[in-house]
């Protein structure tokens, strides 16, 4: 039963578990799969993007390209951060994309069997954003497939709406 779960997702999980990266925004934990990962970006420069969506946290220079930072606070619908943010990048269809997040932290090996698909009670939006959780001993990692999160999917889907 636990392996048609992963089929919802752009990766594939390992059969012995996946290394996810965990990160912060507000309170909540959240996990993404290591390998779907380039680099991880302390504090980066943002520059705002004039008449773009809310979402969009900035463009950041990144080895002589530029990406778009997706703000996963806004998507959220918290308010802004007050300290700097760290960056996930990840490459898209279309090239290079970023996250921002509150913090990264540390490295988790996660089983299949803690895997838990999205609950139907969860808004629409939010199940757009979230790929299921897992159960940690004490808390949930929520799961966040990076291709949910490219920004020109995000635009797609808002044109779509």
């Amino acid at each position: 039963m636990s392996a048609a779960r992963p089929a919802e997702l752009s990766f594939t999980p390992a059969e012995g578990g996946i290394e996810m990266c965990s990160v912060r925004v507000g309170e909540t934990l959240f996990g993404v799969p290591i390998m779907r990962i380039l680099e991880i970006l302390d504090a980066p420069v943002t520059r705002p993007v004039p008449l773009a969506p809310a979402y969009i946290g900035g463009l950041v220079h990144y080895r002589g390209e530029i990406l778009t930072a997706v703000s996963l606070r806004t998507l959220l619908g918290m308010a802004a951060h007050a300290e700097p943010q760290d960056l996930l990048v990840f490459e898209g269809k279309d090239g290079y994309f970023g996250l921002l997040v509150d913090a990264v932290g540390e490295v988790r090996t996660v089983s299949p069997q803690e895997f838990e698909p999205n609950p139907s009670t969860l808004e629409d939006s939010r199940k757009a954003l979230f790929a299921g959780a897992y159960k940690l001993a004490d808390r949930l990692l929520v799961m966040l497939d990076p291709a949910r999160f490219d920004p020109v999917q995000l635009a797609q889907g808002q044109l779509s709406r």
